[in-house]
């Protein structure tokens, strides 16, 4: 049976510091989302990334600016 793909947000990130802290800071926050091993479709520095809802992303833009995180790239992606 196949799996049905379904649209993801996506922040991937340059340093694993950084995936880190993402994970810290929305857990605190009570964010959407999970870490993720990075999708083969993205290109980053580090191997891991956030994956929330699409509907997510303007949350997550504000904790990513209010706490600093330094993202590599935002993507929509089927997974």
């Amino acid at each position: 049976m196949a799996r049905i793909r379904v649209k993801k947000l996506v922040i991937a990130f340059a340093a694993t510091t950084q995936a880190m802290k993402m994970e810290a800071c929305a857990k605190a926050a009570g964010a959407a989302g999970r870490i993720i091993p990075l999708p083969p479709v993205i290109d980053a520095g580090c191997g891991l990334a956030w994956c929330a809802p699409p509907e997510a992303r303007s949350e997550l833009m504000q904790l990513l600016q209010k706490e600093k995180i330094q993202a590599a790239g935002i993507h929509e992606l089927l997974l």
